[in-house]
């Protein structure tokens, strides 16, 4: 049996859990599915579920020899530029169906699901998903409309604004950013995240199964995603906010995740969001809690 790293030698995760893995001797493989249907092949029988993955360095994988998955990266298939539009968009489809039909072979251990990954890139809902289990969540709202925007600002202290997706840095709403005609084109170009801000102690907490460590994160910064000097204080939460830090994995499809909190001076915890595929290696070495051993048990465990 094997484990397969889903993402490239040169990501700095990928390598650890890889080196981890043999050291241990266990065996493992990269697949970059960008390498699809390029450099690497893939033969499947949607009726046995019976197939063979052949990577890139020529390496053959059958498919029932793969154990678990860990999904550090997904860059999508490449297929060759082709002359006419019409046929490059039927081979684009046709590869990435079949890559969406690998990710989800039920016999294959996913850390994580494709579910979790299709989540993370839908915020609005898995903030919506959160919160209809209990969970506070800071008022948020996804528009383009201008009026909306206004209406929203008006109705909170401090408002911050990032992007749906991700990608980049939270930001404090301030007088620039509504100027009509700069909101007008702002929200032409794209939609918006607007979220009351909620003062208070930033905490990550990471879920692997059933175990839940967490970190009070020390930032002069908005967004402390943004502050590489960022200071980890090891805390230990109270067992409710363990396992509702859980049920939110569990909604959310996932085994192992990370979920960034705001604690408030009253003692609430706030919800902010959730990373199906969070990095870890600077929490580890500065927390000292063992995140590696717990990934790797989960991979390889029955």
């Amino acid at each position: 049996m094997t484990v397969l790293i889903l993402g490239q030698a040169a990501d700095s995760h990928a390598a650890h859990i890889f080196r981890t893995l043999e050291r241990l001797g266990i065996r493992c493989n990269f697949w970059d599915v960008a390498t699809f249907p390029t450099q690497s092949q893939i033969s499947w029988s949607p009726l046995t579920q019976e197939g063979t993955l052949r990577l890139a360095d020529g390496r053959s994988l059958s498919l029932s020899q793969i154990k678990s998955v860990y999904w550090r990266s997904f860059s999508g298939v490449k297929v060759p530029k082709l002359p006419h539009e019409s046929v490059q968009k039927v081979a684009y489809q046709d590869a990435i169906a079949v890559i969406r039909s690998l990710l989800q072979i039920p016999s294959i251990h996913w850390v994580n699901p494709s579910q979790a990954y299709q989540l993370q890139r839908e915020r609005p809902l898995q903030l919506s998903k959160v919160h209809q289990l209990g969970v506070r969540v800071p008022d948020t709202l996804v528009t383009n409309d201008a009026i909306a925007v206004q209406e929203f600002v008006q109705r909170h202290a401090k408002t911050t604004f990032k992007p749906i997706y991700g990608g980049a840095r939270t930001q404090l709403m301030a007088a620039e950013h509504l100027n009509p005609d700069r909101l007008r084109l702002s929200l032409k170009i794209a939609p918006v995240t607007l979220q009351e801000y909620v003062a208070g102690a930033n905490l990550r907490s990471y879920i692997i199964g059933n175990v839940v460590y967490a970190a009070e994160i020390c930032s002069a910064s908005l967004d402390f995603h943004q502050d590489d000097e960022a200071k980890l204080i090891p805390i230990v939460l109270p067992e409710v906010m363990c396992r509702r830090a859980i049920a939110i994995a569990h909604t959310l499809h996932a085994e192992w995740m990370s979920i960034d909190w705001r604690l408030t001076p009253s003692g609430d915890f706030l919800f902010l969001e959730a990373n199906p595929n969070p990095s870890f290696i600077a929490f580890e070495q500065q927390t000292g809690f063992p995140i590696t051993q717990a990934l790797i048990e989960l991979l390889i465990g029955d």
